[in-house]
């Protein structure tokens, strides 16, 4: 019988678009570029294994990204980042987790580009900080389409430069995030 109770919870709860309120993907795109202002070479890389879930009723969300799936011009940057930089065997992943503080001004139901403003912690190689960064939603049908674009100043988390490549390696890098969210 709570078999049953609880099956029929669940259909009444599905049919009533109660789950309707989350998207998701596992492939959003992050770039970074950490270049020095007068560097020979670009400190760049992109990530295309981004997770991302916004509950659309909340406006919580939630971005994680493993280091490792950065994606370099040449494979010994790739293990600088890793290995001196970034130290991905301790610190794996990087992650945020936060909220659309003005949620209640995109209509998931209306198709449309929506200005938002998203305040959270932002964790990096171990360290986490508050971080509020603008973006925007763009609505299409039963996609979400998520951006923004924000720096980070590596020393604030616990990146050091090392002297020998400072002239290349910038004290900030730029990101930025591109994921196309489907509602599931």
């Amino acid at each position: 019988m709570k078999k049953v109770l609880l099956t029929a919870a669940l259909m009444i709860a599905a049919s009533s678009g109660s789950f309707a309120q989350k998207y998701m993907t596992r492939t959003g795109k992050i770039n970074f570029n950490a270049t020095a202002p007068h560097s020979p070479e670009k400190i760049e890389a992109v990530n295309n294994e981004v997770a991302n879930i916004l509950d659309s009723k909340s406006g919580d969300i939630v971005f994680q990204v493993l280091i490792k799936s950065f994606k370099f011009e040449r494979e010994l940057m790739k293990e600088h980042f890793n290995e001196d930089y970034l130290e991905s065997d301790k610190y794996p992943k990087a992650e945020f987790k936060g909220s659309i503080t003005n949620i209640s001004e995109v209509n998931f139901a209306k198709d449309g580009v929506y200005n938002v403003k998203v305040t959270g912690k932002l964790t990096i190689h171990g360290v986490t900080h508050d971080v509020s960064v603008p973006g925007t939603i763009v609505v299409k049908g039963n996609t979400a389409a998520v951006k923004a674009k924000f720096s980070v100043v590596l020393k604030d988390y616990n990146v050091t430069v090392a002297a020998l490549v400072a002239d290349k390696l910038g004290k900030e890098a730029n990101i930025s995030l591109e994921c196309e969210l489907v509602q599931k």
